[in-house]
């Protein structure tokens, strides 16, 4: 497997979002791509057998369309390590017509805001979902990713190993949620908190 095809990353849960973004600034991170609605379409078999196996197919469309596979996941001192193999498609529609074809169909559609900041050669994602706000940090290594989080004075024990459609059954489950899709629509009206979710603010 071609080291391209891994990725490193760890998800926070974060109170003040404006607040980390301004650090960010200031230790001199550039932004890559601003504000974006993004879509996600998580695909599977009817018998969900790419969940079963710990394996995620996904078509996602931002100012842009791409399509995800990841497996083998594992934890690395709060890391989480997998593949993960992403190309680029023409057309959002085409390519979920082609994956239906094949006999997989849209399971669960996930949407976010995100913004995206470089600092060196770590990447950190600022995520607004329709339940809170979040961030990611990928970089290549663990000791950057830490590092990373250290100096925007994140707590590293609030780090967040479970995906944002894992953190959507938490939710769905203690409140009893009528609804699969983790979208604004759908969670418009409704507080969520973070002890909904079952997790921590890393920021204090």
């Amino acid at each position: 497997m071609a080291i391209e095809d891994m990725e490193r990353e760890i998800k926070f849960y974060i109170r003040d979002l404006p607040a980390v973004e301004e650090r960010l600034l200031l230790c001199g991170a550039e932004l890559i791509s601003p504000r974006t609605l993004e879509q996600n379409l998580r695909l599977d078999t009817e018998e969900k057998t790419l969940m079963k196996t710990g394996r995620m197919l996904r078509i996602r469309k931002d100012n842009r369309v791409r399509v995800t596979y990841k497996a083998n996941a594992r934890i690395e001192n709060g890391v989480i390590a997998r593949t993960e193999i992403e190309f680029g498609a023409d057309d959002f529609e085409k390519a979920r017509r082609l994956f239906e074809g094949l006999g997989y169909r849209v399971f669960v559609i996930y949407e976010k805001y995100r913004r995206e900041y470089q600092l060196g050669d770590v990447t950190v994602m600022l995520d607004e979902l329709p339940f809170g706000d979040f961030m990611e940090i990928e970089a290549p290594n663990n000791t950057l990713i830490e590092g990373v989080a250290l100096i925007l004075g994140l707590d590293w024990s609030k780090g967040i190993n479970t995906n944002y459609l894992g953190l959507m059954q938490i939710v769905k489950t203690k409140l009893g949620l009528p609804f699969e899709d983790l979208t604004f629509e759908n969670f418009q009206g409704l507080e969520i908190s973070h002890a909904d979710l079952m997790v921590e603010p890393a920021d204090g």
